[in-house]
């Protein structure tokens, strides 16, 4: 299929085969798509929801396009963390969960870029609290194998990846570029994966999606698509898990009483708030400590739910997560 035939296919509103896909991204990750056609594909495929299939076959050509690593020897699940939110309403808190995670001695890999298009990026907020941005692999795999953190780049797990974002900048949009970064997976599927979802029927094809390809996850809905939950009103919070999902968590109607939550755009603000949070000095929300306890679980740091909640009231000082 030539890509003005495929271009023709895509705009009369026909999904793309699994195959075809996997074809279609193999060519865009290897920079094989013309300039002008690689914009008309991309413009067409961020105007709707791809189909599963459709994502089955990005994600076949996608995973041999990210960089491989081993998963620390310990007896937990690592967790893993992908950082590219789009529009942020809250501040950012992933590094509160993932910090909180670390010290227990669950391994965490969070990547994402290095920058923010609106808001404070994940790599700022680290890097505020004293953790830097790992320079290679290597590097991130030996932070990890001494039980740190760590906050790999896009460039450095998937630079074909990280070119697919960058085209933000000159094409807008960027829906589909972060979907399939947050879908990226550098341990084989030996990881817990944080998928958040933008909308319902997003969440709906990821939940099928995996299922259908046997991931391990939470997966739940975000208003900004960082995979830390709303820290006023908890989503419903699903495990993915040998092809079912299981709902952990039931979504709240309404948000709880106002907690008091660090300016949104303020990079020092949010990190002091996070250091008193992990200094024990301030409650840590509760639907954050609920996400605590879920990751807990799906890691297998905790045998069954009832026990991660009771770790997390202890270690998060969030008495109603329990």
């Amino acid at each position: 299929m030539t890509w003005a035939h495929m271009i023709d296919e895509l705009a009369a509103g026909q999904p793309l085969s699994e195959s075809e896909a996997e074809t279609l991204f193999a060519a865009v990750f290897d920079r094989g798509v013309p300039d002008l056609e690689l914009g008309g594909l991309l413009a067409l495929l961020e105007q709707r929801q791809m189909s599963q299939q459709e994502l089955v076959g990005v994600l076949a050509a996608l995973s041999t396009r990210v960089f491989q690593m081993t998963a620390p020897d310990t007896q937990w699940r690592p967790v893993l963390m992908p950082s590219y939110g789009a529009l942020r309403e809250q501040p950012n808190l992933l590094p509160l969960l993932a910090i909180s995670l670390q010290r227990l001695g669950v391994p965490v890999l969070v990547h994402g870029m290095l920058s923010g298009e609106h808001g404070v990026a994940s790599a700022y907020v680290f890097r505020e609290l004293g953790i830097m941005p790992c320079a290679s692999l290597a590097q991130a795999q030996q932070e990890l194998q001494v039980g740190h953190l760590a906050f790999v780049p896009t460039g450095a797990l998937a630079p074909a990846l990280a070119d697919l974002l960058a085209l933000r900048v000159r094409l807008g949009g960027g829906v589909l570029a972060r979907v399939l970064a947050r879908l990226a997976d550098p341990f084989g599927g030996g990881a817990l994966q944080l998928i958040p979802a933008e909308h319902a029927q997003e969440r709906a094809v990821l939940q099928s999606l995996l299922c259908d390809v046997e991931k391990s996850a939470l997966l739940f809905e975000t208003r900004d698509g960082e995979p830390v939950v709303d820290a006023q009103c908890r989503p419903g919070i699903e495990l993915v898990r040998d092809g079912a999902a299981r709902l952990l968590f039931d979504a709240e109607v309404t948000p709880r009483c106002a907690h008091p939550l660090p300016a949104a755009h303020d990079l020092k603000g949010t990190a002091h708030w996070i250091s008193g949070v992990l200094e024990g000095r301030i409650p840590m929300p509760v639907p954050i400590a609920n996400q605590f306890a879920c990751c807990l679980y799906g890691t297998g740091y905790a045998q069954d739910l009832n026990q991660a909640k009771a770790i997390a009231a202890v270690e998060t000082g969030s008495l109603a997560a329990a």
